[in-house]
């Protein structure tokens, strides 16, 4: 697994990287899925984001009823309180070291649609929150990378929220969970299956960017010490889940953390209203 700017072909080179994200989890209302759908992906994708300065790449995924049904834990879920809410997620990557450039931006701009009626009020906020990269992992050795895999048609996203345990047994240091993520957990999920790569992201606590948004934004930013893996899939999340489901298994008995949360995604079809019937 690589981490790195550098072409096998081409050499090192100096390459549009993902610095920050906005995960944006909503629900419309029963009733205005469809209407819902249209808004976004037909204006706030790009009036609220993507015209936006330094943000490159967005995708839209849907959790229709068979996605739902297959998140975890159901109880004390870091994400989805309850476990089933939160339908369509909206990912959008911002270049690295313009953070506040977009999202500054991106709070007036907010504002500005609303004002304009331009905004949809019909929807509930699951899970909206900013975060700052991390690190990537990949299956291949010369893997499509993290900063252009919105833009690759994945099937599939998987959501997952790991946390540390509170105290350590044995007195094990923090950094363990990540070497055992790197060494353990993420190779035992991705060697020879569908699941390509893993962006991970540390969340940004609400502030006044975030703070003054015209409407409540679903459940907090994860802790401090928790960590955010988004993992592009080649299948359909049903084919493959069972990799997950163990991976948790794995490091609840490792002792050094536990999965938060873990939540698959469909792609959505642009310019189509598919899977507006499946969410409930």
């Amino acid at each position: 697994m690589t981490d790195d700017n550098h072409d096998p072909e081409m050499g090192p080179m100096h390459l549009v990287t993902a610095g920050s994200m906005l995960y944006t989890l909503v629900d419309p209302e029963k009733g205005y899925e469809v209407a819902y759908n249209r808004w976004y992906e037909r204006d706030h994708f790009y009036g609220g984001c993507m015209t936006g300065p330094w943000c490159f790449a967005g995708s839209r995924w849907v959790a229709t009823r068979a996605m739902k049904d297959l998140r975890f834990p159901v109880e004390d879920n870091s994400v989805n309180k309850p476990v089933d809410r939160g339908s369509y997620l909206a990912v959008y990557w911002v270049e690295n070291g313009h953070h506040d450039d977009h999202f500054a931006w991106g709070a007036d701009q907010v504002v500005k649609l609303y004002m304009a009626g331009r905004g949809f009020q019909e929807r509930r906020h699951a899970h909206t929150v900013l975060y700052k990269h991390r690190s990537n992992r990949y299956r291949d050795a010369d893997p499509v990378p993290v900063d252009v895999a919105l833009d690759h048609h994945y099937a599939a996203l998987v959501s997952v929220v790991v946390e540390p345990v509170v105290e350590p047994p044995d007195g094990t240091a923090g950094d363990d969970l990540s070497a055992w993520l790197d060494g353990e957990g993420l190779p035992g999920l991705m060697a020879d299956g569908p699941v390509a790569s893993c962006a991970q992201w540390a969340a940004v606590p609400r502030d006044e960017m975030t703070g003054n948004a015209p409407m409540d934004l679903g459940s907090p930013p994860i802790g401090p010490d928790a960590t955010m893996q988004l993992f592009f899939v080649e299948t359909d999340p049903r084919d493959c889940w069972e990799r997950f489901v163990d991976y948790a298994a794995r490091l609840e008995a490792s002792g050094l953390g536990r999965v938060t949360s873990a939540s698959p995604f469909l792609r959505t079809v642009v310019g189509t209203d598919r899977y507006t019937d499946q969410l409930w």
